[in-house]
């Protein structure tokens, strides 16, 4: 996890992570809590060795924003929870059906396809629970439930519902740019976009810096997807997925196959310049957002 920056962002984010990981504990029933079952797959996933990525921009958001890590942790575990829900169900056979997700088996190769879609639908059900009565809690009302429906239009069937369908849809088609945009901004960047946005919502950022932030995380968001394409074609996922160009295979919808390698590497750079630049100037306040960019444009896995 490097970058151009000189702010340490290997150590940022194992501490978040950290801190994450213990609400998350916290937060999950126990695994003998009934049905065991249920409880045990959705911890199985929950805890499958996750970057953490998306609580990471939300917490960087809302301490950029003046806000505390403290009072956004909630917030951060449940788009954990929500991002969580999400590849539970794209791993499905009727999905992506894929066999491994972070180097051990995806949840309905463990637990059965019932129960992993059961798993997918709690996590995503308890994520608003979290919002709702920790956030509330926490942040009042009124911010929880302005939260709530940011993160709900962005998880819906005009966000990442949306683009998995329209995925689905695209398999061995062909397809123009503007779809392929389409996709990618709807099934990945509008989650990563609305965690930008849930921690400056957490903060109460101004309207001016809300739009600074909501224009990285869009930037960032499709970015992320691409280089996700370029690794995925480059078989750079190594035990962390089944195999090389395993989208490919599929006929999935991705850079590489509509543009090449070539111009989705200079697509996705000029996405990340074009992040750090709508936030360039704000202060060391922002130094983890900017390093959190050049993650995205050089990660590797």
């Amino acid at each position: 996890m490097s970058g151009t920056t000189s702010f340490d962002l290997v150590s940022y984010v194992g501490a978040i992570r950290e801190k994450v990981d213990a609400a998350l504990d916290e937060y999950l029933k126990p695994e003998g809590a009934p049905p065991e079952t249920l409880h045990r797959a959705m911890r199985y996933s929950v805890f499958s060795g996750g970057k953490r990525i998306r609580p990471v921009f939300c917490l960087a958001s809302t301490a950029a924003c003046g806000g505390s890590h403290e009072r956004a942790m909630p917030i951060a575990c449940a788009i954990e929870l929500i991002h969580t829900y999400s590849l539970i169900h794209d791993d499905l056979p009727c999905m992506d059906d894929d066999d491994m997700r972070r180097g051990r088996p995806t949840s309905h190769k463990v637990f059965g396809e019932a129960v992993a879609v059961l798993a997918g639908d709690a996590l995503l059900t308890y994520a608003m629970e979290v919002i709702v009565n920790e956030g509330g809690r926490l942040l009042g009302p009124e911010t929880a439930l302005a939260v709530a429906a940011d993160l709900t239009k962005a998880i819906g069937s005009g966000g990442m519902v949306a683009g998995q369908v329209k995925d689905m849809e695209c398999e061995n088609v062909e397809v123009d740019a503007a779809t392929m945009e389409y996709i990618h901004r709807c099934k990945t960047g509008m989650l990563i976009t609305a965690s930008v946005r849930a921690g400056a919502l957490v903060a109460g950022a101004d309207g001016a810096l809300m739009e600074k932030l909501t224009t990285y995380g869009r930037k960032l968001g499709l970015a992320f997807q691409i280089v996700d394409d370029i690794l995925d074609e480059e078989g750079s996922f190594g035990d962390l997925k089944s195999g090389k160009g395993l989208d490919s295979e599929k006929g999935k919808a991705t850079y590489p196959r509509v543009f090449g390698l070539e111009k989705s590497r200079a697509v996705a750079a000029g996405l990340v310049t074009e992040a750090k630049a709508s936030i360039e100037g704000l202060g060391e306040g922002f130094a983890p957002l900017m390093a959190l960019a050049d993650f995205v444009a050089g990660r590797s896995s």
